[in-house]
């Protein structure tokens, strides 16, 4: 560092409004350069700013990064500059800055650069960035560029944040790159407030970890050039993440100055530019793959635009509640395969009725609903989610119900199972298994097997009261009671004595046959049932 040669007093080589900066700056004080007409103060619109508004970045810099302009007596110099228009960019990479920087819509000629930078706090707050560089940057406090307009994009890659990352109401495109955010490895302490952002390219976030929670309350993301608007895989989010409607008990989050409608978008729109919704809104792809949520991860009443090849990818994610209560995205994808979670808390709307939801290997252990939800509407979940037959999306399901006291719905959930298992079979099991189902349900409805048995023996009973057949020996014979030889014939294991001592003939004959043939039948379905029974207690 330079040291002080004048006692702290500005340079020769500064303008007017350079030496009220270096002043302000040795004084701790705020400096307002704005005129006080708001189309004149706009540091996104297109006006002359006049020398009396103008500071080269280099004097900037030469406060930040040098001893030049020490404090006065009692004072503690720190940069408070408002509504100032910058001239060249503003370089501070590598260096150690240990004043407190804030600038308030002020508008910048070129970027800013913070390329591993080391700062206390930077505040960045209304301003016009062409671009903000800013990669293994550190702040040990907060860096705050809300209600900023950075249209060719910010790079924090690998960046480290001591306590909270304020992006309220920015405004940031990609310019001629792909990514608008490049965040990948960003590291933030506590908070990361994003609310009424908008962002025109993609956002990527790909293993960055936030030690607080993420909030994206109204915010809008757009890429129309890629496949992803959101690509944060590896995503670690130690308390809760919220892609929902702003509403006032968030105010605080969206630091209580959001126009009634909104902020504006997107870039390169000439005039003015028309309100959008409060909904959140993702134009493009979303990929949360392998992401960790500590608390919950809120999808409610988003919005989501996707074309056929994308989808809204939440493979192998984690988290102890997921709410999706979305409406469901005409195109593309939802997959929840390999995603594990205890509280899945969801809307009938919220899911695709065809085959656009996968959801192999997903697991949850309780079901919160958000309005009604019928257990032929699971199961209509299921069959979108199974185009082709998978038997572990519905044990589930029937696991969910039965540890929650519905046995009913879990037997229900199984017995669809079966019933589409049956589907992939040959001709041979297929007959098999509607004889299953026709009489006891494969064992999930042991009442019907019961029902069947009764309906047979009255029966057998009618017709063989009737009709007695002759006994095999004539000296041997027990007393006819038709009651208990039919039930001698549908009883495969149990024996009253009766069928081995009576001949039936012609047509009776092949009646006790088939009575016979049914009792096997149901027998072994009721088995078959008994033990699938016995084995899931």
């Amino acid at each position: 560092m330079s040291q002080p040669s004048n006692g702290g007093e500005p340079p020769g080589d500064l303008t007017a409004a350079e030496v009220w900066v270096w002043q302000a700056f040795r004084n701790g004080s705020s400096l307002d350069l704005r005129s006080g007409e708001p189309e004149l103060d706009d540091p996104d619109g297109e006006h002359e700013w006049g020398p009396e508004r103008t500071v080269r970045a280099r004097v900037l810099a030469r406060l930040l990064l040098d001893d030049e302009a020490t404090s006065l007596p009692g004072r503690v110099a720190s940069l408070h500059l408002t509504g100032a228009y910058v001239t060249g960019s503003l370089t501070l990479s590598g260096g150690e800055i240990d004043k407190f920087m804030e600038l308030r819509h002020c508008r910048f000629e070129e970027e800013v650069r913070l390329t591993e930078a080391h700062l206390r706090t930077a505040r960045l707050l209304g301003c016009r960035i062409p671009r903000l560089e800013a990669a293994r940057v550190k702040v040990e406090g907060d860096l705050h560029l809300a209600r900023c307009v950075i249209p060719d994009g910010i790079r924090l890659t690998d960046a480290n944040i001591g306590t909270d990352l304020l992006l309220n109401e920015a405004r940031v495109g990609s310019g001629n790159r792909t990514r608008a955010i490049a965040a990948d490895g960003l590291s933030v302490s506590q908070e990361v407030q994003a609310s009424l952002l908008t962002v025109d390219g993609e956002l990527g976030l790909r293993g960055a970890t936030i030690g607080g929670s993420l909030f994206m309350y109204g915010s809008v993301l757009r890429n129309t050039q890629g496949r992803y608007a959101l690509h944060a895989p590896q995503l670690t989010v130690e308390q809760s993440a919220h892609f929902a409607d702003p509403k006032r008990e968030n105010a605080r989050l969206i630091q209580g100055s959001t126009p009634p409608a909104g902020t504006y978008g997107p870039f390169g729109a000439a005039g003015a530019r028309p309100p959008r919704s409060q909904h959140f809104e993702c134009t493009g792809g979303v990929k949360l793959d392998d992401s960790r949520f500590g608390g919950s991860l809120v999808l409610d009443n988003a919005r989501f635009a996707l074309e056929r090849d994308q989808e809204i990818s939440l493979r192998r994610l984690s988290t102890p509640e997921l709410c999706f209560t979305s409406p469901a995205p005409e195109r593309g994808l939802i997959v929840l395969s390999g995603a594990t979670v205890e509280n899945l808390v969801d809307k009938v709307s919220s899911w695709p009725r065809d085959e656009r939801l996968w959801m192999a290997g997903f697991t949850y252990q309780r079901l919160i609903h958000r309005g009604h939800f019928s257990l032929q509407q699971r199961l209509d979940w299921l069959a979108a989610a199974t185009p082709e037959y998978s038997p572990g999306p519905y044990e589930q399901l029937a696991a969910v119900y039965r540890a929650g006291g519905e046995d009913a719905d879990a037997r229900a959930v199984l017995l669809e199972k079966q019933r589409r298992r049956r589907e992939t079979l040959p001709v041979a099991g297929k007959l098999w298994g509607l004889i299953q189902d026709w009489t006891v349900a494969y064992g999930y409805r042991p009442g019907q097997a019961a029902l069947w048995m009764v309906l047979l023996w009255l029966a057998g009973f009618g017709v063989f009261s009737r009709h007695e057949p002759p006994p095999l020996k004539l000296d041997e014979s027990p007393q006819w009671n038709a009651a208990l030889y039919t039930l001698d014939l549908l009883l495969p294991v149990i024996s009253f004595g009766q069928d081995q001592a009576w001949a039936p003939e012609g047509g009776y004959q092949w009646l006790a046959a088939v009575m016979i043939l049914l009792g096997w039948i149901l027998a072994t379905t009721v088995a078959a049932g008994a033990t699938r029974l016995l084995r899931r207690q």
